[in-house]
């Protein structure tokens, strides 16, 4: 059930500007201890800004997968453990060399590149080296233990501290709520239709799994003109949401998967397919729905024990094309201010992703509705 929305007058309001809290205020977090542990809301304790940093007062966070990634085996991450990387906020503090200022209103970036390493020079931005690790240590508990923050960010939390590399500043006018969604479900989804896949008008597409990204992925296919469009999950409650992103068919995933396809192909199969769940078994499944000579995109993150087999023969016979696409190939100090541009003009509406808002206090409930394949994205809303 959808949690009621904080009154509509106060959702985007920002704090009063000002110097910041002082070293070491405690602020709440969504803390997970490691295995066994439930998550809880803790307090933590933050530093202060160093030079080149910002304090961001959180407004909105969305629950991804990977957050789930960091505690359901998948990955193994170190703890305790502040999660979430999705979200949005206003700055309340900056370094004095800090090139944000007090009072913006900003994206949490969790892969912000470097622009020095060979990747970074090469055009590949979303490869950094120094971008994206799972974790980084950042502050403490409140008995004094050092804390972790995934991927770098620790956003479901009232406030983090952060380089000022790594927030984008967004317009006052975006909500929240949207706001958050562009740090990643949205950028990553469009960004693996447009810019690694480069879907073309009239050209088929499958997408295998349908939370927040899976979703963003079908909007942003729907928009480059997929046809067919072909939405596939394993529970049949996901079939309106797919279909009012822009889906023309929904598909329960199952062993005749790739006949199904092919029977809204022509036959061929589809010209793309898009996996966006992160195991062998769906990045197989979008293989087999792959016609020939076809790509195939794989958009999830999965485990590193998960291994993927595919046939020599079948790799040499198919001339199918298998690729990850990373945070959508983005460069998200670019392409996050294009995509507000799009939310506030009405071509690009991500709040349809939005299944539920809730409190942080709540937000242990939305991962065992993920854990269940419920919903879309849920969004914690913040006062």
């Amino acid at each position: 059930m959808t949690a009621p929305t904080p009154p509509a007058a106060d959702a985007n309001a920002a704090p009063a500007a000002g110097s910041g809290p002082a070293v070491d205020r405690p602020v709440r977090a969504l803390l997970w201890r490691g295995p066994g542990a439930p998550l809880e809301i803790e307090p933590i304790l933050l530093p202060a800004p160093g030079p080149k940093e910002v304090r961001v007062h959180i407004r909105a966070a969305g629950v991804c997968h990977s957050d789930l990634s960091m505690v359901n085996g998948t990955l193994a991450p170190p703890y305790p453990l502040v999660l979430g990387h999705e979200a949005a906020g206003v700055v309340t503090a900056a370094g004095p060399e800090a090139s944000v200022a007090v009072g913006a209103h900003v994206v949490l970036n969790w892969a912000p590149p470097c622009r020095r390493c060979w990747f970074c020079g090469n055009g590949q931005p979303w490869l950094c080296e120094t971008a994206g690790a799972p974790t980084a240590a950042r502050g403490a508990t409140a008995d004094g233990e050092p804390l972790h923050v995934t991927l770098g960010l620790g956003a479901l939390a009232e406030e983090v501290v952060v380089g000022d590399h790594a927030v984008i500043p967004v317009p006052a006018e975006l909500p929240f709520a949207t706001a958050a969604l562009l740090g990643c479900a949205v950028l990553t989804g469009v960004g693996a239709v447009h810019r690694t896949a480069a879907v073309r008008a009239g050209e088929s597409a499958v997408v295998i799994g349908l939370g927040g990204v899976g979703l963003s992925t079908v909007m942003a296919a729907r928009a480059a003109g997929a046809d067919p469009l072909i939405a596939v999950d394993v529970s049949d409650a996901k079939r309106d949401l797919a279909l009012s992103a822009g889906a023309t068919h929904f598909l329960v995933s199952g062993d005749d998967l790739s006949a199904q396809v092919r029977g809204l192909t022509e036959r061929r199969g589809a010209d793309h397919s898009f996996e966006c769940v992160g195991r062998s078994a769906t990045i197989r499944a979008a293989w087999r729905a792959t016609r020939r000579g076809g790509q195939v995109t794989v958009v999830g993150m999965g485990a590193k024990d998960d291994m993927v087999s595919l046939a020599a023969l079948d790799i040499f016979h198919s001339a199918r094309t298998l690729r990850s696409s990373v945070y959508g190939n983005s460069d998200p100090d670019r392409d996050v201010p294009d995509l507000a541009r799009q939310v506030l003009d009405g071509s690009l509406d991500p709040a349809a992703l939005i299944t539920d808002q809730i409190t942080l206090d709540e937000s242990p409930d939305a991962f065992a509705r993920m854990s269940r394949g419920e919903g879309a994205r849920t969004v914690i809303l913040l006062p």
